[in-house]
């Protein structure tokens, strides 16, 4: 329609109207019928807009959200820009998960607490291993984690931006690895019996896979192009 009508607001709308008229506005039979077209099939819709203030942040101070994140990250063609999160196991275990949006490569770190002075070191730690040039952001969701942000801001110098409340497919590679992940790391198993070593191998069989969406490139194929051409 903007296409159609660039010059004519009335008869112009966002897609975000769209849905607010269907989840909202819609009822009964309508609205049961009209759902079933949604490919999400949700019942209930968030604004992907919505602000992060007033969010229940607790003593998360400082946030960046991710709508501040710069247009070059969105299209994945600069690496270097990273997604970040933790996969939970039993006994209050976890792991830290990190993926490299331009080539999907995979890191993962053994983390012993999920308490942000913990975390925040296990990141520090792994942002060193690698060239400045190939690590300039990470994307995290809300957790309490990574309410020591600042400190791994200044001691990396690389950004920290955040999700949008209960948006996990903000951080769809992260995601998706996390998802693979689940066929070394099943739910309900103590994650803190593996050691870095042992990460380091699953990490690298993920980073041999081919993938559809890298034209059946692996990421370690790719993420091994971007280290070339910054040496």
């Amino acid at each position: 329609m903007k296409r159609t009508y660039p010059n004519d607001e009335n008869y112009q709308v966002s897609h975000e109207t769209i849905y607010r008229s269907l989840f909202i506005q819609a009822r009964g039979a309508l609205k049961k019928e009209l759902l079933q077209h949604i490919r999400s099939r949700r019942t209930m819709r968030r604004s992907r807009h919505k602000s992060l203030k007033g969010e229940g942040l607790g003593q998360m101070t400082d946030m960046v959200s991710i709508r501040e994140r710069p247009a070059t990250v969105e299209d994945r063609a600069v690496p270097g820009h990273w997604e970040g999160d933790l996969v939970f196991g039993s006994k209050n275990s976890q792991i830290a998960t990190l993926v490299e949006r331009h080539s999907r490569y995979v890191m993962l770190a053994k983390v012993d607490g999920k308490d942000t002075q913990t975390v925040i070191n296990a990141l520090i730690k792994q942002a060193r291993k690698l060239p400045r040039e190939l690590y300039k952001s990470l994307t995290w969701d809300r957790g309490s984690e990574m309410a020591d942000h600042k400190r791994f801001t200044l001691e990396t110098n690389i950004q920290v931006y955040f999700c949008d409340p209960r948006s996990p497919w903000q951080r769809g590679s992260n995601e998706n690895t996390n998802r693979l992940l689940r066929q070394y790391f099943p739910k309900g198993l103590d994650l803190s019996v593996h050691s870095q070593a042992k990460l380091n191998a699953v990490a690298r069989q993920l980073n041999e896979r081919p993938r559809k969406t890298l034209n059946y490139e692996t990421p370690a194929e790719r993420f091994n192009q971007c280290v070339a051409s910054t040496g």
